[in-house]
């Protein structure tokens, strides 16, 4: 599903917009074929607990004491947090802290470190966690080793975790791993996949990825084309071009803000080539890119896909959308900084790859310069699109204006001509950073984009000063940023201002804002700070949150004591018998997923109660089946369930690939 998309960033006057074409041959002749649409549509650690009521995937036995459950950097800042509940579905369990806190190693149950911990904001209770809260830093402990936080007083413990320089590497690889388990036409086999997750091809059958047709001409052969490859973009496996490149363009910057958190040995087809793994799924995804390209330089827009589980099973057309102005600029961007990066590389067919990228990159923009408002709104009735895909790939005039920034800076950094340069001096006034001196986790692509020009070789002088401004002052006064974390805002150390669909990328994305101070050397001076604050993003993520859970699917293998059982999937969906859940019989979905996390907007469908077409379904209304995250504090409004409709649960637990890379590019630079 996964519905809520980039925000807006600049507004601008509206242009006349060309709706949804027929389809296109490869020679040019229109096709009007008759209408259609696609097919698609760990245990708890000991001591005390607080437990919701209801059913169906509870968050059962929340830890009072929290931690990063995979653990921390020698040298980095450690705090657990110590829980006494106030307010929602945990309210009733009491805890008072002891007067002596120690750390103890795990292995000997022998005690290392000493202290004491103090109560966050006098007391006082968090509305937007509905917790009392108290501090434990033991920062000062650096020795390696495994250990837990033991209140003495009160006999109570928390999660196991491990100091170490390596304490990320295997979570990073398998947060690398689920872009492979989303890979669309591939199979999934030994010793690439575990046992648990084997599957064929996806979306190769008669009439699907190899044979696309046209979204309203799906009778008619002449339309076919290949659209093989890519990603499934969420829980559903549908393909949306503008969000794919955004996707490889962040895999990108991953790669070249930290190359040696990247190896070339994570599990995948590619692993051993002499190329970063992260590098070849950037290819796979630019691969699939190039047969979305018409001659003339413009891209489809969307391939709708049929769902199943496993995806193998699926066996509904694949169907296309028509080309429109914001993909092909997003794919002009990510071609043009994949031709940049593997330009560098002297294996294989990368450079040839890259040159090809670069006149692809070209022929796209221009294309859009040349077609400036060419919009298709997929699965949207008004447009006779009703069915193909799920989420609104399309945006307004303010999104395709990011998107003509975005690739006149990828081309910019490319090329180094000065038309580039031109348009992008021309649009950097009307970003809301500019504009209000304003930085957020909302538009963080923007602001990026913003800054890569500002550290390319010959950019404007003035502008390039003026973007370095705005961003420094925003993220060291804006009462959103820096100061939060000075005042102490949040008790859970991760402070965000608003939770919404998608909150965990929210959170990782707010990390990698504080993070680019390092990365395009803002202030220097600020680097430590930057650095352990982004990291505090990182341990909520890790289960240093309200529910004590690591917003990571299965993790048990990498350390996790308790990590996400269920997601919102169409291969692990609750239907499975063998998918739906981890269980000690059953695999569940594969690792390392990141969820969308706490999302205090969450309903039942509007059909409940009594009107959702079914008993069975109808049953499924009722309040306290979903309580949480129904009625409760924005950081505990989160189920680990997978429920369908009418529980609609896609907006609390689905996975996204742009959720996934925002949360690699943070994790990537604290790997060693």
């Amino acid at each position: 599903m996964n519905l809520l998309r980039r925000s807006a960033a600049v507004v601008l006057v509206a242009v006349a917009s060309v709706s949804p074409v027929a389809c296109i041959t490869d020679d040019g002749d229109p096709i009007h074929g008759a209408g259609g649409t696609s097919g698609s549509g760990g245990s708890a650690a000991g001591g005390a607990t607080s437990s919701p009521g209801g059913t169906g995937g509870p968050i059962a036995g929340v830890p009072i004491m929290v931690v990063d459950q995979f653990g921390y950097l020698p040298d980095a800042e450690k705090i657990a947090v110590i829980r006494d509940p106030q307010i929602g579905f945990d309210a009733a369990t009491d805890f008072t802290p002891g007067a002596s806190y120690a750390i103890v190693d795990a292995a000997s149950d022998v005690p290392v470190w000493s202290g004491a911990v103090t109560a966050w904001s006098d007391g006082a209770t968090h509305a937007t966690s509905g917790d009392q809260a108290y501090w434990l830093d033991f920062s000062s402990l650096t020795t390696p080793g495994s250990y837990y936080v033991l209140d003495v007083e009160n006999n109570e413990r928390s999660p196991t975790f491990r100091i170490a320089d390596d304490v990320y590497r295997e979570v990073l690889r398998h947060a690398v791993r689920t872009f492979f388990y989303q890979r669309a036409g591939q199979a999934k086999q030994v010793p690439f996949a575990d046992a648990a997750w084997v599957d064929g091809p996806s979306h190769v059958g008669p009439l699907q990825d190899h044979h696309a047709r046209c979204y309203n001409a799906p009778g008619d052969a002449t339309t076919e084309r290949d659209v093989w490859g890519g990603w499934y973009d969420a829980g559903d496996y549908n393909k949306y071009t503008s969000w794919t490149a955004s996707y490889i363009l962040e895999m990108l910057q991953a790669y070249e803000e930290h190359p040696a958190a990247f190896t070339d040995d994570f599990g995948i087809p590619e692993s051993g080539n002499g190329v970063p793994d992260i590098l070849d799924e950037a290819r796979w995804g630019l691969d699939y890119l190039t047969r979305l390209q018409e001659a003339d330089g413009s891209m489809l827009s969307v391939v709708g896909e049929a769902s199943a589980s496993p995806p193998s099973a699926a066996t509904g057309p694949t169907l296309y959308g028509t080309a429109n102005t914001s993909g092909t600029l997003a794919a002009a961007a990510a071609f043009a900084a994949g031709a940049r990066v593997f330009a560098g590389i002297a294996l294989g067919d990368f450079a040839e790859f890259a040159t090809g990228l670069a006149a692809r990159a070209i022929r796209a923009f221009n294309w859009a310069e040349a077609n400036p408002a060419v919009i298709f709104r997929n699965n949207d009735s008004a447009s006779g699109t009703s069915g193909l895909a799920s989420g609104q790939q399309e945006v307004n005039d303010a999104g395709r204006a990011a998107y003509r920034a975005q690739a006149a800076v990828q081309l910019f950094r490319l090329t180094g001509s000065s038309d580039y340069r031109a348009i992008v001096d021309q649009l950097y006034p009307q970003f809301q950073l500019i504009r209000s001196t304003y930085a957020y986790p909302f538009e963080v692509a923007d602001q990026d984009m913003l800054l890569y020009y500002a550290d390319a070789p010959g950019a404007t002088a003035s502008v390039r000063d003026v973007i370095r401004a705005k961003y420094d002052t925003s993220m060291m006064t804006g009462g959103d940023n820096l100061p939060a974390h000075d005042t102490g805002k949040d008790p859970y150390l991760a402070y965000m201002k608003d939770y919404v669909w998608g909150s965990n990328s929210t959170k990782a994305k707010q990390g990698n804002m504080f993070w680019a101070m390092v990365t395009h050397a803002i202030d220097p001076s600020q680097d430590a700070t930057m650095k352990r604050v982004a990291a505090r993003y990182l341990h909520y993520l890790h289960g240093l949150n309200p529910l004590g859970l690591v917003f990571l699917s299965n993790m048990g293998s990498a350390g996790a004591t308790r990590s996400v059982t269920s997601i919102y999937h169409s291969w692990f969906n609750e239907s499975s018998a063998r998918f739906a859940r981890v269980t000690a019989t059953t695999p569940g979905p594969a690792p390392g997923f990141l969820t969308g996390g706490p999302n205090p907007s969450y309903a039942l469908d509007s059909c409940c109660p009594r009107n959702c077409g079914g008993v069975w379904d109808s049953s499924k209304c009722d309040p306290a089946m979903v309580t949480p995250p129904l009625g409760q504090p924005a950081m505990k409004s989160y189920r680990d369930f997978n429920g369908n409709w009418p529980q609609d649960s896609w907006s609390v637990t689905e996975n996204s690939c742009g959720y996934q890379i925002a949360y690699i590019r943070l994790l990537s630079k604290l790997v060693n």
